[in-house]
């Protein structure tokens, strides 16, 4: 916050380093930062909560993201989904009680051409089955899919 001199238009830049340093954004991190930078607290949560970037909660050792904009929602990334909450156990949004994998939709990641695209870890792969899913994410878990 220092480094961008404490100005309420750097809240974004703010939560990104925030959640770098932390790994996540807690409710008496956010409290700190309204705070730090006069905004009210419901600001800095309604920011925190509107981008797809920022979590809420810890995040698992491994991480899918299966895009569900029209085209991918189109080509089956809901069925992606479906396998994908069966086979972990949790549903979208949430981790795997042992910390291994979290599961998160997006509403789309740009990659329209290669639908339905999950996103594995960081890595972006097209055209994902469920099949598909459930071989990327198998050995993550520790057991056959």
């Amino acid at each position: 916050m220092k480094r961008h001199q404490f100005r309420q238009d750097a809240l974004i830049e703010v939560l990104h380093k925030a959640q770098e340093l932390f790994g996540f954004l807690d409710s008496d991190l956010m409290h700190y930062v309204a705070r730090s930078l006069k905004l009210p607290t419901s600001r800095v949560y309604g920011v925190a909560t509107f981008y797809h970037f920022f979590n809420l909660k810890p995040k698992g050792a491994h991480t899918c993201v299966v895009c569900m904009g029209t085209a991918c929602y189109v080509k089956g990334a809901d069925q992606v989904v479906a396998a994908l909450e069966q086979c972990t156990g949790v549903r979208a949004g949430e981790t795997t009680p042992d910390g291994k994998v979290s599961l998160a939709t997006a509403r789309c990641i740009g990659a329209c051409g290669i639908a339905p695209a999950v996103v594995y870890d960081g890595v972006v792969t097209a055209r994902q089955s469920p099949a598909d899913a459930l071989a990327n994410v198998k050995g993550w878990l520790g057991h056959a899919a």
